[in-house]
């Protein structure tokens, strides 16, 4: 956040710089509004420019580019701003030069103004805040657990025994041998042992059947000994 602060401070300074120097003095008093933006590429002549044709325009555009960069904290946007102030002056230097035969500094104003000072200092202190911005910072993709609020099911383990005892497929099955009930029923299933019909899961006494005697039926006909 500090380092944001410093870097669009150190940014809006030379872009302020940069815009400014247009309207001072750039060579032999002559002002930076006064160079057509054409002539950099054709030549430099004694023709005064219109202010909006001028160098002003690149400069404009890169403290357009600077205020754009300094809300989105974007450090490229300002370097790009740093590096068009940079590159128009020492262009307009290298044509001047051309044209001139060669380029002197004079206190008097004969050689390069303080206009030139003001647009390469912008130009540095635009590529120096985009180096002290930390830009803005990414968020964390969230994984399908934090995006949905659910968690995946654990993997079942794999049956590890006991230290000591036995491993897995060695020994009998604890589930074949029957456990006797420590309140004294008989060992094994009461399914297997009760006759078909007869077991109740509910608890309740085996079924019994009675055969009813036929009242009508001779009881001398069921043979000696059944009166």
């Amino acid at each position: 956040m500090i380092r944001n602060v410093v870097g669009a401070v150190l940014a809006l300074a030379g872009a302020t710089a940069a815009v400014l120097s247009p309207f001072r003095a750039w060579y032999d008093g002559r002002h930076g509004r006064d160079y057509a933006l054409d002539e950099l590429f054709t030549g430099i002549t004694e023709a005064k420019a219109d202010l909006w044709w001028s160098l002003l325009l690149p400069f404009a555009f890169a403290a357009l580019l600077t205020l754009v960069g300094v809300v989105l904290r974007s450090r490229l946007l300002v370097g790009l701003a740093g590096l068009v102030v940079l590159g128009f002056t020492v262009f307009w230097m290298v044509r001047v030069g051309q044209y001139e035969g060669s380029l002197t500094v004079d206190g008097g104003g004969a050689g390069l103004g303080d206009g030139v000072a003001n647009a390469l200092g912008g130009g540095i202190l635009l590529l120096l805040g985009a180096l002290v911005m930390s830009g803005r910072r990414r968020k964390a993709r969230k994984g399908p657990e934090e995006r949905t609020g659910r968690t995946w099911p654990e993997e079942p383990r794999a049956y590890a025994p006991p230290p000591g005892g036995p491993g897995p497929g060695t020994g009998p099955d604890p589930r074949e041998d029957p456990v006797a009930d420590p309140y004294g029923a008989p060992a094994g299933d009461p399914r297997e042992s009760a006759a078909p019909g007869s077991y109740d899961p509910y608890g309740s006494e085996p079924t019994r059947t009675f055969e009813v005697p036929d009242r009508d039926r001779d009881p001398d006909q069921d043979g000696p000994g059944t009166r």
